[in-house]
């Protein structure tokens, strides 16, 4: 398979740029699944069913959160009811959504599953076993013909050690939430392909995909903390991501990143 995965989209600029633009991107690089992170698609705080529902008509398969995913309460029907989107696989159980799914492309099953970080991010569950309960449900190569596991987090060496727990069982691991891209794409030992952070969809002329102003106020200790965040809507749209080809057995055999950019018109 040839899967393509797209960095945290914020605000209106990244859901434009996906929108407008992802056909022509599916067919340049000629992929089998597109998914993306959409936790910042709402102002760039949280997700709403209309704007998931815009994204799964305009040529994504499937769509993976974090943990901003419950600060717009709609999403939360949604959650339950859809079978293209995820939320982290070690928030409890009793709460709406799967953190994982397994979508139907063209024949064949690709699984996603997502789960948070533990370090410098609120407390959560165990990152590993729920990962190991679902790998030996479904198992890469048997049950399912690749498999992306998302590490939504703060830190580096978490997202690396993840890597390499998981190296060999699965076909790719992905890390999100800081939405700076990492220049560390490769494939491990194993055969597993890894990033530390595939980066945003946006204004990428930005912090982080919000307008500098708030930011830098904030780094100068001005009192300005309860500014609310503006996401940047400048003159250029990026979609960064990472793309990844699998063998027959699931694992990796090409991982490259990529970064496309468009006027935005």
């Amino acid at each position: 398979m040839k899967i393509l995965y797209c960095g945290d989209i914020v605000g209106r600029a990244g859901r434009n740029v996906i929108i407008k633009h992802l056909k022509e991107v599916r067919q340049k690089y000629q992929v089998d699944a597109v998914l993306v992170n959409a936790e910042n698609a709402a102002h760039g705080f949280g997700l709403t069913p209309g704007i998931a529902e815009d994204l799964l008509h305009n040529g994504v398969d499937g769509i993976i959160t974090g943990n901003h995913i419950w600060q717009q309460k709609e999403i939360y029907p949604f959650l339950d009811s859809n079978q293209q989107i995820i939320r982290p696989l070690n928030y409890p159980e009793t709460l709406p959504g799967k953190g994982a799914q397994i979508l139907n492309i063209n024949g064949k099953k690709l699984l996603i599953a997502q789960v948070l970080g533990r370090l410098f991010m609120p407390p959560i569950n165990s990152i590993t076993e729920p990962l190991d309960k679902l790998l030996k449900q479904y198992p890469l190569g048997k049950n399912v013909d690749a498999i992306l596991i998302d590490i939504h987090g703060e830190a580096t060496s978490e997202k690396l050690a993840l890597g390499y727990y998981l190296d060999g069982r699965v076909s790719l691991i992905a890390g999100t939430h800081t939405h700076v891209p990492t220049a560390d794409a490769r494939i491990l030992p194993q055969h597993s392909g890894y990033i530390t952070d595939i980066g945003m969809c946006g204004d990428f002329e930005s912090v982080l995909g919000f307008e500098p102003a708030t930011p830098i106020e904030r780094l100068t200790e001005r009192l300005t903390i309860q500014n609310r965040l503006i996401p940047a809507n400048g003159e250029k749209l990026t979609i960064w991501g990472i793309l990844a080809e699998t063998n027959s057995d699931g694992l990796c055999n090409h991982i490259t990143q990529i970064k496309e950019v468009y006027n935005n018109d």
